[in-house]
């Protein structure tokens, strides 16, 4: 059966936007596939550490000669990785702060992607010497953010470090089929925030029943960002220039 792996990266519980999109998503997914396993890992609570000068050094040194110090180094990622490599479906639910991923996003992302784990690196190849281990995965975006317009178009496109980031390396987190809902106007606390949220919600179904379909195979990124609808969820902190609860 297809196993779900989600990641949430909010720093807020009850009151995320990106979380509620989450529920959502798993609870549609769930009702058309019961069976089906959904490991959670809440980043958002429990942050991954960064990499250090001495996690790079156990990454790079081959598995039979690291020591034990590097091995314990190394723990986190390997569990981490672990989560990975049995999931067919990765869903992130992530607010956008400063115009890119929250710390904790990142740290992950840095956990995970590492050297002859979920990438292979050899010169040979030329100017492309990595290459990813997965393959066949297909992530779910769901984002939220303070401010709009950040979709081809729009009047802050050039300023979304989010979802492209998410997409470039998702390469290799062994992704071929990515597709992305989004809440955006926070900040702004209007109707127009109102029915970004809701439409975001009702996109979820629609989707679901597309990543169920025989035929939903398709390898180009969807991005789906809901301009204009939400509930009246509570406001978030800011920070920085703008974020998301």
């Amino acid at each position: 059966m297809p196993k779900l792996l989600r990641i949430d990266a909010s720093a807020r519980s009850s009151r995320s936007l990106s979380r509620a999109l989450g529920n959502r998503f798993i609870s549609e997914w769930l009702r058309r596939n019961p069976g089906d396993e959904v490991i959670l890992r809440d980043i958002g609570k429990t942050p991954p550490p960064a990499i250090s000068e001495a996690w790079i050094a156990a990454a790079f040194t081959p598995p039979e000669r690291r020591s034990l110090d590097q091995a314990k180094a190394l723990a986190v990622s390997d569990d981490l990785i672990a989560e990975l490599r049995r999931a067919d479906l990765i869903v992130v639910t992530t607010p956008m702060y400063n115009y890119g991923m929250p710390s904790a996003l990142k740290a992950w992302v840095d956990q995970v992607v590492r050297v002859n784990e979920t990438f292979t690196f050899d010169l040979g190849r030329g100017d492309h010497p990595l290459e990813p281990v997965f393959t066949g995965k297909t992530m779910v975006m769901l984002t939220a953010s303070g401010e709009f317009g950040f979709s081809a178009g729009g009047i802050r496109q050039d300023m979304d470090h989010l979802v492209p980031h998410l997409n470039t390396v998702s390469k290799y987190l062994g992704v071929t089929d990515s597709h992305h809902i989004g809440i955006e106007y926070q900040e702004f606390d209007d109707l127009r925030h109102a029915r970004s949220v809701a439409d975001a919600h009702d996109a979820i179904p629609a989707l679901v029943d597309r990543l169920t379909a025989a035929d939903a195979n398709s390898s180009r990124p969807v991005t789906a960002r809901a301009a204009d609808r939400t509930n009246t969820a509570g406001h978030d902190e800011r920070l920085g220039a703008y974020s998301e609860s």
